[in-house]
Order: C-alpha cells, then sequence, then structure tokens
C-alpha cells in the first residue's frame, strides 16, 4: 500500500495560546514519532494547498465563510473569540485554508492513483464546524467539504465518513445529514461535549454513544454496528475523522482506548475499502491532545494502512 501524508508548514502557525491543548506542538510530535518509528522511509509526503472560497462552500454557507474572512486579524497582538474554545490570530485564516486544502489535495491524489491512501497532519481541526459555525477548535470541517467535492469532482455515488475522536462530530453531522450519497458512522463519549449526537438523526446517520470509561474490547461491541451498515453501504471511498483524544493518557477524554485499537479500527476500515473502494481511503487528524499518545496513535494507524 502507498501512504501520502499531506500536510504545510502553514498548519503549524496557528498559535492560540501557549497553554491550550489544539497547539502547534501536536504536528512537531508526530512529525518527530513518525522519523523516530522509521515509518518516514516507507512513505510519501506531499505539501497541501490552500482551499479556495468555491471549496470551502461546497460544504459551508456562502455568509458563513464570508464571515470568517471578515473576522481574520491583521495585527500580531490581535485575537479573536469564536467561542469559548476557539481563537483566531494573524495565522489562523491561513493555517485553515491550508487544513481544509489538505483535504482537496489527498481525495485528487487518492482518486488519481497516486497514492492508495493519505493522512492529512494538519491543524486546526475540522469535524466541530457546522455549515453556518465554527466552534471546538474548528474553523472549517475539513472531512465534510472533502467527502462533498469527491462527490461533486469524480462523480462518484457513495462515500463514508467514519469519526472516532473522543467528542461527537457534530459539525459534520450538520452538515451531511439527509445526503443519501454520504454514510456518517460517529463514536463519542457520552454525556460530554458538544452534548450532542443522540437525539433524532438522520438515516444516513450512525451514532455510537459510549460511556466513559470505555476500554477496547468493549468499544469494539459497542461500535460493531458500524461494519455492517459499511458494508451494505459499499463506500467508494472512505473518509476517517482521524481523533486520537479517546486515548487512555489523553486527559481531554474519559474513554480508554490504546494504539492497538487504533490499529484494529483501522485494519477493519482498509477490509472494507478493499472490499468496496479500491483501498482508496483519506484520512484527517482531529483531536488527540496528549502528545506522545497521539504520535504513537497516528503511527499505529498509518502502519495499518500498510497491512
Amino acid at each position: 500500500m502507498t501512504i501520502t501524508v499531506i500536510s504545510n508548514p502553514v498548519c503549524a502557525l496557528h498559535n492560540m495560546d501557549p497553554d491550550h491543548p489544539e497547539h502547534p506542538n501536536r504536528l512537531h510530535k508526530i512529525n518527530d514519532q513518525l522519523i523516530s518509528s522509521g515509518l518516514e522511509l516507507v512513505l510519501r509526503f506531499a505539501d497541501a494547498k490552500p482551499a479556495s472560497i468555491d471549496y470551502l462552500e461546497l460544504g459551508h454557507d456562502r455568509a458563513f465563510v464570508q464571515s470568517i474572512f471578515d473576522k481574520a486579524p491583521r495585527e500580531k497582538s490581535e485575537r479573536v473569540w469564536i467561542d469559548d474554545d476557539t481563537i483566531m490570530m494573524e495565522h489562523t485564516l491561513n493555517a485553515a485554508l491550508y487544513s481544509a486544502g489538505a483535504g482537496r489535495t489527498a481525495v485528487d491524489q487518492v482518486m488519481n492513483n497516486e497514492t492508495m491512501q493519505a493522512f492529512c497532519a494538519v491543524r486546526p481541526p475540522g469535524h466541530h464546524a457546522g455549515y453556518s459555525t465554527s466552534s471546538g477548535f474548528c474553523l472549517f470541517n475539513n472531512i465534510a467539504i472533502a467527502a462533498k467535492y469527491a462527490l461533486e469532482t469524480y462523480a462518484l455515488k457513495r462515500v463514508a465518513i467514519i469519526d472516532f475522536d473522543v467528542h461527537h462530530g457534530n459539525g459534520t453531522e450538520d452538515i451531511v445529514q439527509g445526503d443519501d450519497r454520504i454514510l456518517f458512522c460517529s463514536s463519542f463519549q457520552h454525556p460530554f461535549y458538544p452534548f450532542s449526537g443522540t437525539e433524532y438523526t438522520a438515516s444516513n446517520v450512525l451514532n455510537i454513544p459510549i460511556p466513559a470509561g470505555t476500554q477496547g474490547e468493549k468499544y469494539f461491541e459497542l461500535v460493531e454496528p458500524w461494519w455492517e451498515a459499511l458494508d451494505a453501504f459499499a463506500p467508494e471511498l472512505i473518509f476517517i475523522s482521524a481523533g486520537f483524544d479517546a486515548h487512555a493518557e489523553d486527559d481531554l477524554g474519559h474513554l480508554r482506548l490504546v494504539e492497538a485499537d487504533y490499529a484494529k479500527i483501522t485494519n477493519r476500515l482498509i477490509e472494507l475499502a478493499k472490499k468496496h473502494s479500491q483501498g482508496r481511503v483519506v484520512s484527517m487528524l482531529e483531536g488527540g491532545y496528549a502528545l506522545s499518545a497521539l504520535s504513537r496513535s497516528v503511527v499505529a494507524h498509518l502502519k495499518a494502512m500498510l497491512v
């Protein structure tokens, strides 16, 4: 299997606050771990390009996109609070454009057979950004936009998004609900931020709430419905919202997954990709804030793709 890691140094310039959990060292630690693990030697690397406004509007309201551009700080000391957790500083807009744009690069490379799978090591993350909202560290919804782009550009009939972040991907659900071309499968700690995902959902959404303290074996029992739904849906391209904050070492959540669990999830998804989508997978980084656990989990995720 060929895997391409897509990123851009601009994504590390976004720095909300030295004490904010979503900080540049997340990407630096992942890069260090790819090198120390030896995985760097078997991966391809590509630079993300910034997203255009037209591309962002595949998943977002035009007025909302313009509002983010309008709010973007221009001065070094300026800060704009989007919500209690999300801050824009002078580099934030550019970082968000490159983060979203990585999804387009990944889809193009996978669909044009330049790589079999792609992993976007980018920030800010995206899955809490809804059709007309930003929140939870997220400006634009990187994964939902990429899924819409794949459908519109490559005439695909069915794509799937699997989100195993510790937090519900409420923004992704907001954008894709009711679009029967997209199956959205999500697991998340419940009750927990953003306190959503258990109310009525559209027929193309399969949410699995997970109790705090859940370990790997029980987690896989709970998400078993995913595999049958994905197999029946037969996606032509699989997207992964790869959040690693359900790791036992991550203080932002209270689930107890470990690297082997992320490898197991990835293995199952690769099996389905080989069966239905010619092995094509686009994975995008979401959460994960315990730096060592995050970087080890990313390595386990990528190694599982190589099987």
